[in-house]
Formats: structure tokens, C-alpha cells, sequence
């Protein structure tokens, strides 16, 4: 699809203010979409995305505040970006929280943070999109986890919470078409956290398993997320791993 084509489009990417949510708000800008970029504290960097793509492009990129853990509010959100574009056509599930946890160590503030951002969210705002999707013959991109398939020790929680985004992922392929699309994309050794929860002996040693080696960078993301969006328009409930051939070395 050119970029002609994408210029009424309009995408929603959850956290899309920082890291791998910004790389694929630029990556969706680039291909002629109207973006919707959802933040929760980052105001400062949502508000400056938006400013430098609307110098691209006027009037192409907007920004929406959101807790996703008020998820009686989600559908007030996906409301509020229709109202601003006039349509919705594609939901990127994107926004996610990431911490480890024994499941000694579960407990209501770890379920509610962890299974609440990676999964319930996406759950709700897909229920609340999907009727503007249809619409638009539109789609569903969840960014979950190359350990969804060989879950990583004492990171319980986050574990089943991805998963459960893959199992999402295959659900509503299942009941959204023949009008909606819904895919996902695994994202391996791609760019690490942001807080100090990975040491440099366990990157070095993290890195030593990926095949083509070295971190991917947010782009390879971007560019698969592109991919489903706009190009693989026959293609429904499959996850993309982009992980540099780590998870078939694990």
C-alpha cells in the first residue's frame, strides 16, 4: 500500500512516546498514517514526537493521556482518537511493564501491574476498537515476547501475562475476521531496559545466544509492525519473531 494510500489512515500505538513505541509511531508517520500517540507520565517526550512529525506533516500526529490500569476508561481513549481523525485503522498494543518476580513473590500490586499492562489493557482497548476497525478493515499488531515460548526463570507473572497476549493474538484473529486482522510481533534482544534489571555479565551473556548477534535496535520492530500493517494483508494470527535467531538457540 503506498503512502498516498495510508494518508487518511490512522493508527493508536500504546506507549508509543519512548523506545520501541516511538520507533513505530515514526516508522507508521513515515508510511503516510495519522498517528495517535498514547502516553501515561511521558509528556515531555509524546508532546516533542508530535511536534516534530506535525512539522512534517501538518496536523498528522496527536497525543492522548492514559492510565491503562483504569480500564473502566479505555474506551474513552480509543473514543478520543476517533473523535480527533474521524476513524481508527489500526491498534498497536504496544505499551507494556516489565519487572521479574518469583511466584513467591506474586501478589495483588504485581498481578494488577503486570497482567493489567500486558495484557487486560490490550484486551479492553481491542474490545473498544474493534467495531472502528471492522469499519475500516483495519488490524490488531501486539508486541509480546520471544519468551511467550521458553519462558525466562523467575519472571513469572510477566511470563504468563505475555503469553496470555499471545493468546489474545490467536483469539481474536479467530473472531475479528474476515474484517480485522490480528498479529503480533516478538521482540527478542531488541534494546534493554530502561532501569538497571539486566547486568552487563547477563547481557554479554544474552547476547552470546543470538545467531546474528548484538542487540537488534527499535527499528527491526518498527519495520516488522509496518510489515503487518500495511503489507500482509493476508496474513492473520501469527507472531513475527525479531530476535536475531535467539529463540531457536535457546
Amino acid at each position: 500500500m503506498t503512502n498516498l494510500e495510508n494518508a487518511q489512515r490512522v493508527a493508536l500505538i500504546t506507549g508509543g512516546a519512548r523506545r520501541v513505541g516511538a520507533a513505530i509511531v515514526r516508522r507508521l508517520h513515515a508510511e503516510g498514517f495519522r498517528v495517535a500517540i498514547h502516553y501515561r507520565a511521558s509528556f515531555a517526550d509524546a508532546d516533542a514526537l508530535a511536534r516534530e512529525l506535525n512539522a512534517i506533516r501538518a496536523d498528522s500526529a496527536a497525543i492522548f493521556a492514559a492510565d491503562l490500569l483504569e480500564f473502566d476508561r479505555l474506551a474513552s481513549l480509543v473514543e478520543s482518537v476517533v473523535a480527533r481523525f474521524g476513524r481508527l485503522d489500526g491498534l498497536i498494543n504496544n505499551a507494556s511493564t516489565f519487572y521479574g518476580g518469583t511466584l513467591e513473590s506474586v501478589d495483588d500490586t504485581s498481578w494488577r501491574e503486570l497482567i493489567g499492562s500486558n495484557l487486560q489493557a490490550p484486551v479492553y482497548l481491542s474490545k473498544a476498537a474493534a467495531p472502528h476497525l471492522k469499519l475500516a478493515r483495519g488490524c490488531i499488531v501486539n508486541i509480546t515476547d520471544i519468551h511467550t515460548e521458553r519462558p525466562m526463570p523467575d519472571y513469572v507473572l510477566y511470563n504468563v501475562a505475555k503469553s496470555g497476549l499471545r493468546g489474545l493474538t490467536l483469539a481474536l484473529a479467530r473472531d475479528l475476521a474476515p474484517q480485522v486482522r490480528v498479529n503480533a510481533v516478538a521482540p527478542g534482544p531488541i534494546e534493554w531496559p530502561d532501569q538497571a534489571q539486566i547486568d552487563m555479565t547477563e547481557q554479554a551473556r544474552i547476547l552470546a545466544q543470538v545467531p546474528l548477534g548484538g542487540e537488534g535496535g527499535t527499528e527491526q520492530i518498527a519495520a516488522a509492525v509496518k510489515y503487518l500493517v500495511c503489507d500482509a494483508t493476508y496474513v492473520t494470527g501469527h507472531t513475527i519473531n525479531v530476535d536475531g535467531g535467539r529463540s531457536i538457540a535457546l
